[in-house]
């Protein structure tokens, strides 16, 4: 039996992979039984895994340590980095900016906490970021600081890993009970915030379509391209039934007259603009479907020629007789205005006759098993960038000592860019949500465990030796900074209670504080929009704030 004895607690390559490979089973599996009313630590309990394992004697080689983590957590930053991408920049418009300078506000005032209470209780700035992160629950964090020790001093420190691994099981509590605190500090009413939302919520701009009789005269021989002139909005006139009965497919030149009936689509649509062109209608579009031969159908991007063009140039109008109302992308409706750049796995609405439509089809693809693969050639591309980025020295006032992004910091910020603009560039960045997955998943199911085995000798003794206390700064990193900008986010902005909870969850990138905040409504989804909003800017600065701790106070 010694050859069983020494793939557990022995050593070579594949010691390592089974070492690795029990962590993270035994991790995962853990996370999915493990519960305490409906909150869990998740993958997280990877990290316990291989702490465990590590103190009971299986260790890893130190280079295949170091390559697990590093790339792990290359992959899990990158994935991420290609999910926000597309919403980054413009997560700032229609009051999303206010949403992020109040996280950036957590983020900051998180790491002041930390830095004052590495001052009051002489605990090193390195451990400290670590408990820092780990009452935060945030990871990639946690790689960024350990990478900036290790390229500062040249060794590696496992109480960074060990205050997160304190600090971590009461962060993730600690967040929902913040949510729970600010609830009754307001004396909040889940009912009457949900009557507020409701009223709110026919405000809030959506793609959608409605039927119209004109009988504005103002609207009297204008071409359907001049209708943003008279009502200031982007609409789409999809159909037309003429004061004859016939019904068409108008293109931006067609004059309109009064009495004609119009489908428009619109994500403004609200009383106003209704009533400067006339009155609703209900149309049995349907009926007539079967006399025009007109149809509605979904056509999906699949050919990467089309990844990153326009709709303008694309002249559909003129090439199928056909156009295009909206486009569905990462699960949000779009109205297919002509400046929008199509991209791969793009689900278009269009209007059009069925040959044209089935023309159209063949053309753009419209095959899902296309978009099965994922796009491994710009994912490495995208990675190499990273690395080259993360790696290049920038001089910065003050530092002693060139500033680097890190491996994490530059793949983050390489996905970001590509995920963001990548389809200028033309490059097919399109990966089906259950590929990204899975990529993000085993990267950082590498990186814990990674990170677990690296910590495991040390943390018993130091736990033992004094560092429960980190428990307890770990509970204050959590509380303080949620609470202050919790109580000015509700006295101060006036944010509903699913917003704030969305708000806390995504400042925190906390997936159980945002399934706890999205349980609290069945008829809305504010906690989720708010979440989406500040995650991308709050997992960057993370990352960076990650660096920066360790390079400035060190």
């Amino acid at each position: 039996m010694d050859w069983l004895n020494n793939l557990f607690f022995g050593s070579g390559i594949a010691h390592s992979i089974v070492v690795l490979a029990l962590a993270i089973t035994l991790g995962i599996t853990l996370g999915a039984k493990l519960k305490f009313k409906g909150i869990t630590l998740g993958i997280t309990w990877i990290l316990f895994c291989a702490i465990a394992c590590s103190h009971f004697g299986m260790t890893l080689d130190p280079m295949v340590e170091s390559f697990a983590k590093d790339f792990g957590l290359i992959l899990f930053v990158y994935s991420i980095g290609l999910q926000v991408g597309p919403s980054f920049f413009s997560s700032f418009g229609k009051g999303g900016l206010s949403l992020n300078m109040l996280a950036a506000s957590i983020v900051l005032l998180g790491c002041v906490t930390a830095y004052v209470i590495h001052l009051i209780s002489g605990v090193d700035i390195a451990t400290m970021t670590g408990v820092l992160f780990g009452a935060v629950t945030n990871t990639p964090g946690l790689g960024a600081a350990e990478q900036t020790f290790h390229d500062i001093t040249g060794v590696a420190n496992p109480d960074i890993a060990s205050g997160y691994a304190m600090a971590y099981p009461l962060g993730v509590v600690g967040i929902i009970f913040s949510l729970l605190l600010l609830r009754w500090f307001f004396r909040v009413q889940l009912d009457k915030e949900e009557v507020q939302v409701k009223a709110e919520k026919g405000e809030e701009p959506q793609v959608a379509h409605y039927d119209l009789e004109l009988t504005n005269p103002q609207v009297e021989g204008i071409r359907v391209r001049d209708l943003k002139l008279l009502t200031h909005i982007t609409i789409i006139v999809s159909r037309i039934i003429d004061r004859e009965g016939n019904e068409f497919m108008p293109d931006a030149a067609t004059i309109l007259h009064v009495g004609d009936q119009v489908r428009c689509v619109s994500d403004q649509a609200n009383e106003r603009t209704i009533l400067l062109l006339g009155q609703k209608k209900e149309i049995a579009w349907e009926a007539l479907e079967k006399n025009v031969h007109l149809v509605s159908k979904h056509i999906i991007v699949t050919k990467p020629t089309f990844n990153g063009k326009r709709i303008m140039d694309l002249k559909i109008r003129d090439a199928f007789t056909i156009t295009i109302t909206r486009v569905r992308r990462a699960g949000i409706e779009l109205l297919a205005t002509p400046e929008l750049r199509l991209q791969m796995g793009d689900r278009l609405t269009v209007v059009g006759e069925q040959e044209a439509v089935d023309k159209m089809a063949g053309k753009f693809g419209n095959s899902t098993k296309k978009l099965d693969a994922p796009n491994l050639a710009s994912l490495f591309f995208g990675i190499v960038l990273g690395v080259v980025l993360g790696t290049l020295p920038i001089m910065l006032p003050g530092l002693s000592q060139p500033f680097k992004l890190g491996l994490a910091g530059g793949s983050l910020i390489v996905a970001i860019l590509i995920g963001a603009f990548g389809t200028k560039w033309h490059m097919v960045t399109y990966t089906t949500t259950s590929a990204n997955l899975m990529i993000r998943e085993i990267g950082i199911a590498l990186f814990l465990a990674a990170v677990g085995f690296g910590a495991g000798k040390s943390f018993i003794p130091t736990l033992v030796g004094g560092g429960y206390v980190w428990i307890g700064y770990g509970v204050l990193i959590t509380l303080i900074p949620l609470l202050i900008i919790g109580v000015i986010a509700r006295k101060g902005l006036k944010l509903d209670y699913f917003t704030l909870m969305g708000l806390i969850a995504g400042s925190t990138t906390d997936p159980p504080a945002l399934a706890y905040a999205t349980s609290q409504s069945s008829i809305n989804d504010r906690a989720a929009v708010a979440y989406s909003t500040v995650y991308p800017l709050t997992m960057f600065l993370r990352v960076l704030t990650g660096q920066l701790m360790i390079l400035l106070f060190l």
